[in-house]
């Protein structure tokens, strides 16, 4: 009894069971740490992609049937989405005019989270697709201005095998 009240250290094998456990619990731990920041970038694709889906919604609810960027130029499109505009379109700031949007908030898309072109923020336009096209890597978004529909920019795909661009 008296030797165990001097006793000031931890034998090796209370030593040993203390790391055996913490490298169980290590092993346990990082996989799910890992999976969370590939699940972040799904997740912010999928509200990206909400709100842009939702912008042009709406503004083709607003503007007599007629999707945003119809001319094919990726700067009217934003303009139109991100500034106020008229009923046919137009951008502008004439109060009572210019009533419609803004659609999304700030100056551009939301940057793709996912893929190689991860943060870009630029737009293909197509009247047909969309279509993925990692070449250009300064687009994020796919977009068809005949029909609304807009994809990532990416062919890559999420943890379960789906591409980002089935989205």
């Amino acid at each position: 009894m008296k030797n165990m009240k001097n006793r000031k250290a931890f034998s090796l094998v209370e030593l040993v069971i203390v790391v055996v456990i913490l490298g169980i619990i290590a092993a346990i731990a990082v996989p799910r740490i890992s999976r969370g920041s590939k699940g972040a970038g799904d997740s912010a694709l999928r509200s990206s992609l909400a709100a842009i889906r939702n912008a042009i919604d709406l503004y083709y609810a607003e503007h007599n049937n007629s999707f945003p960027g119809s001319d094919g130029v990726e700067a009217t499109l934003i303009g139109q989405l991100t500034k106020k505009t008229d009923a046919s379109g137009n951008v502008g700031t004439t109060a009572g005019t210019h009533i419609y949007g803004p659609y999304l908030r700030g100056s551009s898309f939301p940057p793709v989270q996912v893929g190689p072109n991860k943060t870009a923020t630029g737009v293909i336009l197509a009247n047909t697709g969309p279509a993925v096209d990692e070449a250009q890597t300064t687009k994020g978004w796919s977009f068809n201005y005949a029909t609304g529909d807009i994809i990532a920019n990416t062919d890559d795909p999420d943890e379960n095998t789906k591409l980002y661009s089935t989205y």
